[in-house]
């Protein structure tokens, strides 16, 4: 079984490199007539072989260079027929959750888009079950086909009890034993609560201590301007909240790390448009910048991989050189591995990506075994994951505990002269505001005011068997026709938002989720129109990645017919109370830059 740990440690394994290198050993196998992508140089190498052994690159030589140590009938040969040979690529922020598998089942996309090494914050199932889901996460990372490390969920809480209600809580100690008891977690993930941080809050900042006692890179989540001195001062060295220039260079600054996010250009996740510009119109260097990609739903995993991104990179003006080494050596530098990670080099791991000259991926290899060939994945890849994935224990599969009454719709207030504060989204999805509708007579009915006033019925419960408690909005400009739909990925508390133009389908949709325990819904007049099922946590389905995909795309496109503007990556933050600027909670309506709780009705 290839994992991580199939490549043996280096201090075992340097006097055998040794002897490979003087001709005294065989090398396992030796791609040859290749050219090397170096991302130590940012230069293209012509002409060279790479000879790999016991899942190590013993060294790079000059083509053929193998036929005057060994007898080529001894020698596994592989023609890489002058494309080009590079690093795979490392994700130094991405969440699993997203994706809507398991760590086993993400390899599958990841090794097709060259992605051999990723750094996941596992804060989404860690908001649902505590450190068990996180460890429970970690078990199924070793198990996976790619070297998966963790940046440990920072805040989980996203905000406090007053303004949402989690299924987990990550203090300070239990920050600390995570730490000293798994070895890959790398980092603490990102610091979302930034304004607590730059405040001084005391809880935020025990947590950001106990990673500086153990000297362990801090990432962080910012926006404004405004915040950055103080953010930086609390240690936090990275983002990939960087939106356009001028923000990114004041990050840069300041002493930050950049993580340049591309993605889907339907969606919130691509700023790598704008914030590139800090490259391309300032001038600046590029030695503490990366790429990543952030969230990935199940279908655009495959579609707009990490290598997506360095070819969005590249397109945007950066040279093919240094666009792939914004995905593989600069984040390996920025997690203290590169002296495994990162680069074609002597003694690196030999994972290794063959390329054309559009930075396609062909090939894969994962610690020298060939995962992916010509596209496809490899039958040794095939039967792994088919057959070798983790298995979740049950305990994760009963996650959605909803209370017995839900009302989701608010009573009529019998008042004249009302003003009721709404959720305005606006494209691509990231930023809502909070728009205030003045009522002068009393409303007769929610049907008809809410087609008059572009909105539709918002509902976030409670789902962790906390307190039972749900809270009533309007969303505006989300344009949904009829009918309704829910979701129990509502980020990052994962409380069950659902939207309707009617109770009764508002009602349906929640008991479709609850029946699957967790997933996301469409349906319409008592029918069901797509689904994808998420048992694990509320957040993850447990079958095979192209399987899942192919459920997401159907969502996806029955989302579209629906109307729905907003796409439901961007619905599922509409509960994430750490973003601009007005967002729905299982407490009410949140003003972000205050956080505090605003009444529905004035």
């Amino acid at each position: 079984m290839i994992t991580r740990f199939s490549v043996p440690n280096l201090h075992e394994t340097t006097i055998h490199l040794t002897n490979v290198v003087n001709g005294k050993i065989v090398p396992d196998k030796i791609l040859t007539n290749a050219k090397i992508l170096s991302t130590y140089t940012d230069t293209i190498l012509e002409n060279k072989e790479i000879w790999i052994s016991k899942g190590r690159i013993a060294c790079i030589r000059n083509n053929n260079d193998h036929k005057n140590f060994f007898n080529t009938k001894d020698v596994s040969v592989f023609d890489v027929e002058k494309n080009i040979l590079a690093p795979g690529l490392i994700d130094p922020h991405m969440h699993i959750e997203s994706s809507m598998i398991t760590g086993c089942a993400y390899a599958e996309a990841a090794l097709l888009n060259g992605t051999t090494t990723i750094f996941c914050d596992s804060h989404e199932i860690g908001n649902v079950l505590d450190t068990d889901g996180i460890e429970w996460m970690l078990e199924d990372c070793r198990k996976a086909p790619l070297s998966i490390f963790l940046t440990l969920p920072s805040t989980i809480p996203a905000t406090n009890d007053e303004l949402e209600t989690a299924g987990g809580n990550l203090t300070a100690k239990k920050t600390a034993n995570l730490y000293d008891k798994w070895p890959e977690i790398l980092g603490l993930g990102e610091k979302m609560d930034f304004v607590s941080v730059c405040q001084g809050d005391e809880r935020s900042h025990s947590i950001i201590s106990e990673t500086l006692k153990r000297n362990i890179p801090i990432s962080g989540h910012v926006f404004g301007r405004e915040f950055v001195a103080a953010y930086a001062a609390s240690g936090v060295t990275d983002t990939h909240e960087a939106e356009e220039k001028l923000f990114t260079n004041d990050l840069l600054d300041a002493g930050l790390w950049i993580f340049l996010r591309g993605g889907n250009p339907q969606t919130p996740w691509n700023s790598i448009k704008e914030a590139i510009k800090v490259l391309t119109e300032n001038n600046v260097s590029s030695k503490r910048i990366c790429v990543c990609t952030d969230d990935r739903d199940a279908d655009d995993l495959f579609n707009f991989g990490l290598d997506w991104v360095v070819r969005q990179a590249n397109q945007l003006g950066i040279d093919k050189t240094t666009s792939w080494s914004m995905g593989s050596l600069h984040p390996a530098t920025r997690y203290n591995i590169d002296r495994d990670y990162g680069a074609l080099g002597h003694s690196r791991r030999a994972d290794v990506i063959m390329l054309d000259e559009n930075l396609n991926v062909h090939n894969t290899w994962l610690g020298g075994e060939l995962v992916v060939q010509n596209s496809k994945i490899t039958s040794t890849l095939e039967q792994q994951l088919e057959n070798n994935r983790y298995e979740y224990p049950k305990r994760a599969y009963n996650t959605v505990i909803l209370p017995k009454e839900v009302k989701l719709i608010p009573d009529i207030p019998k008042k004249e002269n009302l003003k009721i504060n709404t959720i305005k989204t606006e494209l691509p999805g990231i930023m809502t505001t909070r728009e205030t509708i003045s009522v002068k007579k009393t409303i007769t009915d929610w049907e008809k005011f809410i087609k008059e006033n572009d909105l539709c019925h918002l509902c976030v419960i409670e789902r962790h068997g906390r307190n039972g408690e749900f809270a009533h909005g309007f969303l505006k400009n989300f344009k949904l026709r009829a009918g309704a739909i829910a979701s129990s990925v509502g980020h990052d508390a994962h409380n069950v938002i659902v939207a309707g133009m009617n109770e009764k389908d508002m009602k349906f949709a929640l008991d479709k989720i609850n029946e699957t325990q967790g997933g996301i819904v469409i349906v319409n007049d008592g029918n069901l129109i797509a689904k994808v099922e998420l048992p694990i946590a509320g957040l993850l389905s447990d079958k095979r990645a192209n399987i899942v995909a192919k459920e997401n795309k159907n969502l996806k496109e029955e989302w579209a017919k629906a109307g729905c503007t907003l796409p439901y990556m961007g619905f599922n933050l509409l509960p994430l109370s750490v973003i601009p600027n007005f967002r729905i909670t299982n407490k009410g309506l949140v003003d972000v830059n205050t956080m505090k709780l605003i009444p529905l009705f004035e």
